[in-house]
């Protein structure tokens, strides 16, 4: 079976943060990020997944986890989960 690559997008409501991310495990990566295994993410446990997109190789996965780290991307999010802002 050929490997998918998720892209995700994690909520904290600890920091009122999202996480954006891209990995071949969604379920392994999830459980490192609330485990504290990443330092980025250790203070915003526990982290929920809001969002998730498969996609068949990693350069397109990065390209799409690449946009939803940008402006446009960040208001899309918004736009998709208005619960899931910052101060919201």
């Amino acid at each position: 079976r050929k490997n998918m690559f998720d892209v995700y997008v994690l909520w904290s409501e600890k920091i009122h943060k999202r996480y954006i991310g891209q990995t071949e495990d969604i379920s392994r990566r999830l459980g490192e990020h609330n485990s504290g295994k990443d330092r980025f993410t250790s203070s915003g446990i526990p982290w929920i997944l809001i969002h998730q997109e498969k996609y068949t190789t990693r350069t397109e996965a990065r390209k799409r986890e690449n946009f939803l780290k940008s402006g446009i991307g960040r208001n899309w999010l918004d736009e998709q989960y208005p619960q899931f802002r910052r101060g919201a």
